[in-house]
């Protein structure tokens, strides 16, 4: 992001009533993020147990020994305590070191062969130690997390599971899996996504044209944003709308004073193509 525009967002957010952040270290943006949490404690518009803040172990760092140093990496950036979540962003390792995507010769990602529930197990002591208060997964499917569920000596479970879901991607196994084993499903991109090339399809149409979408928002007086994230609440998935326009931010929390009949659910849920945006090509 461009620098300052982050620091600002996240102040309009809270000031807007948004209490839960989704951060990342490889979204290089966590400095202005802890710095508008601190200012807003600051100015007693919030203390700094009313933020969830969640951070993300990037794949580089996945073997057990590196875990906590990240975390306390991030914790720093932060110049925050703790966080409310920490979450392994992927299943997948990539080899340990300074680079962020280490490539060979080729240009090819190099990955790493590390054990997922060693892994886990690294997570258990961050939570111990009370650096993270609660742990979880993204961009986990059901064999990933049934590895880190059936692990002999499992101390915490993953508390949730951040994935792409939107209605052109419900993930309805996936969400009637978690919801048996009291996982939450965080769900991201709920509005689709950016059109940018270099990391979404963009052979799938853009959601927010989606004329299902502006019917039922035009009905309510709201946009197909807000349709798109009011489906997802209403069925339960936690969503984390990315945005830097201010009207944007408040418009997207603007979704608590109507609610989506049964029929309109059935409809959007319709509206399922089964593809990603993200397709996580690397």
């Amino acid at each position: 992001t461009p620098k300052g525009s982050c620091l600002e967002s996240v102040k309009i957010a809270i000031d807007t009533g948004y209490r839960h952040i989704d951060g990342a270290f490889v979204y290089y943006n966590e400095h202005e993020v802890g710095q508008a949490i601190r200012e807003k404690i600051a100015e007693g518009r919030i203390k700094r147990e009313d933020i969830f803040y969640c951070g993300k172990l990037w794949n580089t760092c996945h073997p057990p020994e590196l875990v906590r140093p990240t975390l306390e990496k991030t914790l720093k950036i932060l110049q925050l305590d703790y966080v409310d979540l920490y979450i392994i962003e992927l299943p997948m390792a990539f080899k340990p070191g300074d680079a962020i995507y280490p490539k060979d010769e080729n240009g090819k990602i190099i990955y790493h062969e590390t054990d997922l529930c060693a892994t886990w197990e690294a997570m258990e002591a961050c939570k111990d130690a009370g650096l993270a208060k609660s742990i979880g997964v993204s961009n986990f499917n059901r064999r990933q997390l049934e590895m880190i569920l059936n692990k002999p000596g499992l101390k915490y479970k993953p508390v949730s599971n951040q994935v792409e879901c939107h209605p052109y991607f419900t993930q309805p196994k996936l969400l009637e899996f978690c919801r048996q084993h009291d996982i939450v499903i965080v769900g991201y991109s709920p509005l689709g996504t950016s059109r940018d090339e270099t990391w979404v399809n963009v052979s799938s149409p853009p959601l927010l044209k989606d004329p299902v979408l502006n019917a039922i928002g035009k009905k309510y007086n709201k946009t197909a944003a807000q349709v798109a994230l009011r489906f997802s609440i209403q069925r339960g998935v936690v969503v984390i709308p990315k945005s830097f326009n201010p009207q944007r931010i408040r418009e997207n929390f603007q979704i608590f004073d109507f609610s989506l009949t049964e029929k309109e659910m059935k409809e959007i849920e319709a509206l399922n193509k089964n593809v990603r945006y993200v397709e996580l090509l690397m």
